[in-house]
């Protein structure tokens, strides 16, 4: 499966880039953070999860140690190469269609400010058509200053500094953003597309979609679980 790069991304640095931009080197040396127990928290012990752009395995493999049976899902075959201990499967995720059902379908890394408006009603129609009736959809949005507050960087306890540059509009309702990875051996940039979502425009597009928020997980909204609407 040959992948095209997307407009409006690119990434710079060692290793392979995805058509995002997203450097599989770089994910393979991002720590999980918060989010294993944040997602632990919000659901059943043992659930079956479907894990929309998995990557390299971050938050995987903490999910397996903690139970969970993960289906992986990624349209780059380099980052899925990392993954190890769970079903992988090489796919954009707006065209997959298992005809399976999971208690929970992960929508993690801002990937719902997906900016072509089409692929993130595909990313949400995804979501619903692997969901089981009575199991979730956990998905992470952005912060809401996230493109208001730049530039601003972060330096990780693990040693390296993230930098969010830039943020600037370049079409209506897009923006495009510009980040830097500091390693002591080693520097990516990712450059790459998003839209905003006020907590009204993100309720709407799961309405269209066919979901609607059951509770939102983290103080600051970014984490939420949505369950289908008929539920």
């Amino acid at each position: 499966m040959e992948l095209k790069t997307r407009a409006g991304h690119q990434g710079t640095g060692p290793g392979a880039i995805t058509p995002d931009g997203c450097a599989v080197e770089l994910y393979s040396r991002l720590p999980a953070g918060p989010e294993p127990d944040i997602i632990e928290a919000a659901v059943p012990a043992g659930a079956s999860m479907l894990e929309l752009g998995s990557g390299v395995g971050r938050m995987t493999h903490p999910l397996l140690e903690r139970g969970f049976t993960v289906t992986a899902v990624d349209e780059s075959p380099e980052m899925l190469a990392r993954v190890r201990g769970a079903r992988t499967i090489c796919s954009p995720i707006e065209d997959l269609d298992l005809g399976e059902r999971f208690d929970v379908v992960l929508l993690a890394s801002f990937l719902v400010h997906a900016a072509d408006l089409d692929v993130r009603r595909g990313l949400l129609r995804t979501c619903v058509r692997h969901v089981a009736e009575d199991g979730c959809v956990l998905i992470q949005r952005e912060g809401e200053d996230y493109h208001s507050r730049v530039p601003r960087e972060r330096r990780d306890p693990h040693g390296f500094t993230v930098r969010i540059l830039s943020s600037e509009p370049v079409d209506e309702g897009v923006r495009s953003v510009h980040a830097e990875y500091v390693f002591p051996d080693a520097t990516w940039t990712q450059t790459f597309r998003a839209r905003p979502l006020t907590k009204e425009q993100f309720e709407e597009a799961l309405a269209e979609a066919g979901l609607r928020a059951d509770r939102y997980l983290t103080e600051d909204r970014i984490w939420v679980r949505a369950v289908p609407a008929a539920a």
